[in-house]
Parts: structure tokens; sequence; C-alpha cells
């Protein structure tokens, strides 16, 4: 017996996402990029960049509103928040 049964239906390798899926991925993703504009960015930001992506299938020709919603707020909030711990931590001063 060589166990291959078990796998006999399953697809390997992280195949495409249902619509259902994507759905879900983009609808996290656009919450985590609004919430990031308030509280967190540099963490919610790449979430909902990665969960954005997600949802358009890792492609850039995509329907859904709520994933390119997701990737652009998701860098926004990224460098609004990056800048944000920059100007907290008094870095600036070194690059002047």
């Amino acid at each position: 017996m060589t166990g291959t049964r078990y796998f006999e239906g399953k697809r390997r390798g992280g195949g495409d996402l249902t619509g259902d899926e994507r759905s879900t991925f983009g609808v996290i993703g656009a919450v985590c990029a609004v919430v990031g504009l308030f509280v967190m960015g540099f963490v919610l930001g790449p979430i909902a960049m990665v969960c954005g992506w997600l949802a358009m299938g890792r492609r850039w020709n995509t329907r859904s509103k709520a994933a390119v919603v997701a990737v652009v707020l998701g860098v926004l909030d990224t460098v609004f928040g990056l800048i944000w711990l920059f100007a907290a931590s008094g870095s600036w001063g070194l690059w002047v």
C-alpha cells in the first residue's frame, strides 16, 4: 500500500481559491485596510495587501472592488504607518 488513496481527489500545491473564498478575503482585506487607517497601519496594511492579493486570484485583472480597495488602502496604511513610526522615534534628524 503506497498511501496515495488519501490524495486522490485533492489538489496539491495550493490551487486557486473558490469564489466564496476570494470574496471573503476581499472583505477581510478591506476591513483590515479601513481599520489600519486609524490604528496599527504598519501591521494591518501588509495584512490587507496580502488578503487583497489573494482575493484578486494573484492577478491584477479583477472584478472585485473590495480586493482592489484592500490592496490600495493597504499600501497607504503601510506607508503612513511607517512614516508615523519614524516621526515618533525622532529618526528624521539622521536623514536631514
